[in-house]
């Protein structure tokens, strides 16, 4: 009820009691009904009050909500507004201090590997075990042969751990030593024959920067002790190839001026379908170049050089076609410096390592001013098969002065070769290396698992191998370092992409007479079965 109304109700009801007194003065009405009509008028005069009270209180009430309303509404109003200026914020991007590099620690293929968050540097430890256990049937043709034996049983091949790994994206390194090279046996002082026991020694210990990116491929300059990929059977990693042991022409060429254990410094230049490279190269790691060292003598260091130009033409899906050619020089020879004499020797063990003996060799070469050795390359796959082959011619000149008088004795000519296929039974092939310009090896599709996971991946392979180390026979400037043939077979059981069990048989025959003026026969026939137990991450 308003204010309005209350007060036109008040002014009635005292209208009504002025009449009411003018009516009971004129029909003298009694003092109870006057009492009657105060009381009446009291109690609305109360309850005036008490609704002028409410209505105020009502009205408070009704403000206080609207400023609580308009308040919150506020509220809202600037929380939508710094929403919106965070959210500007946000878009736009502001420099600020990097975010702390953590590390991530991950197993490629078992190899255990540290790196940054950013993978701009990674460290990984590597490592290779190469258990070799086999024996031969030797048979030399004349009690005048030399060796008379070869010694069967175990030997460590290698027994390599290390580290490997980059820093700041484009530099490369590598510091692995082998402890392996263990010989059963010893050849003796016999001419041909080599010292048994230990051969360790740093195997790698290199930096190698890959930052440049000329003409579309990729290039690594690099320094130190390493393994050279001269040769394509060379360029292969002892992890991957089909035998347990690389042809003897390709070993008896890189143990001059290249091979593992090597100090070297160049570079290389590769893409998919190219490899270029060529290096500088010294002694190997263990030479001894020591002036004073009278036992052993003392040599001054080698040096020479390699190149070599390969390539993949013809690639598809499951086929590839390599070929490729190298050239190695070796410019300076080590120098006996007790002796004052400048020797080379060409040899090598009967594709094996049991026995540290050689078969073939020419002994150490007198009055040598430099060697070369030229070579052809070629490769193809075709699914699960493999063929390769090489050859090998080498020069050795002969014209030092090493303080007597001039020999310049003819150089001398070597030559030899091997052919070499591979076939995986179990369907998997080996996929192209550009970096390297060779094959990688064999990789289960169903790694062995007594669980049902898989066999595995089987190969066989077979090689023939030939080096002839004679030249200008019955000649007293001639050579007689004999002809050895060696024919292979080989079992490979890829256990998975770690393990492998390897089984290889030989047959060979060395033709040597006894000098090259002299037709006696001293060769020998071999046969030989070895097993190796291969680990590698």
């Amino acid at each position: 009820m308003s204010t309005t109304r209350i007060t036109a109700a008040a002014i009635g009801l005292a209208g009504a009691l002025a009449a009411s007194q003018a009516q009971a003065q004129s029909a003298s009405s009694s003092e109870q009904e006057i009492a009657l009509l105060k009381q009446q008028l009291k109690m609305l005069e109360q309850k005036l009050d008490k609704l002028q009270s409410q209505t105020a209180a009502n009205t408070a009430a009704a403000a206080k909500a609207r400023a609580e309303a308009k308040a919150e509404a506020k509220a809202e109003a600037r929380s939508e507004a710094k929403a919106v200026v965070a959210n500007a914020n946000a878009a736009i991007p502001v420099k600020g201090p990097a975010p702390a590099s953590g590390v991530v620690v991950t197993m490629p293929n078992n190899r255990p590997t540290i790196c940054t968050a950013d993978q701009a540097n990674c460290v990984a430890i590597t490592g290779r075990l190469h258990y070799d256990v086999g024996g031969y049937d030797y048979r030399p043709n004349t009690a005048a042969t030399v060796p008379q034996k070869l010694d069967s049983g175990q030997n460590v091949r290698r027994a390599r751990i290390g580290v490997a790994g980059k820093f700041f994206n484009d530099w490369n390194f590598a510091l692995i030593y082998d402890f392996g090279g263990s010989s059963d046996g010893f050849g003796g002082a016999a001419p041909g024959s080599l010292p048994g026991g230990g051969l360790s020694g740093v195997e790698n210990a290199y930096v190698s920067y890959t930052g440049l990116k000329p003409f579309g491929g990729k290039m690594a300059i690099e320094a130190g002790i390493m393994d050279l990929p001269y040769t394509l059977d060379e360029a292969t990693s002892s992890n991957d190839i089909m035998f347990m042991e690389r042809a003897s022409p390709g070993i008896i060429a890189t143990n001059i001026a290249a091979g593992d254990f090597r100090s070297a410094a160049g570079a290389r230049w590769f893409n998919d379908q190219l490899w270029i490279g060529g290096y500088v190269t010294g002694p190997s790691t263990g030479a001894i170049h020591s002036a004073s060292s009278a036992s052993p003598p003392g040599t001054s260091e080698q040096y020479g050089a390699v190149a070599r130009v390969a390539g993949n033409p013809i690639s598809g899906k499951d086929y590839s076609v390599h070929i490729g050619a190298d050239a190695q020089w070796l410019i300076q020879p080590p120098r006996n410096l007790i002796a004052n004499t400048q020797t080379v020797t060409l040899s090598d063990r009967p594709e094996l390592r049991l026995d540290p003996t050689t078969l073939v060799s020419t002994g150490a070469i007198a009055n040598v001013s430099g060697a070369q050795v030229y070579s052809i390359e070629a490769a193809a796959t075709y699914g699960p098969l493999i063929v390769q082959g090489e050859y090998f011619w080498y020069n050795v000149d002969r014209t030092a002065n090493t303080g007597v008088p001039l020999v310049g004795a003819p150089s001398l000519k070597f030559q030899g070769g091997y052919a070499q296929a591979g076939y995986v039974l179990t369907g998997e092939s080996r996929t192209y290396n550009a970096a390297a310009a060779a094959y990688h090896g064999v990789k289960p599709a169903h790694p062995f698992s007594l669980d049902g996971g898989g066999w595995g991946a089987w190969e066989i392979a077979g090689r023939f191998s030939t080096i002839d180390l004679n030249d200008q026979l019955a000649t007293a400037a001639g050579v007689a370092g004999g002809r050895q043939t060696v024919y292979t077979l080989a079992l490979n059981w890829y256990v998975n992409g770690n393990v492998r069990f390897m089984l290889d048989y030989l047959h060979g025959t060395v033709s040597r007479q006894a000098s090259p003026i002299s037709t006696a026969d001293v060769g020998s026939k071999f046969d030989a079965v070895a097993m190796r137990t291969q680990f590698a991450f």
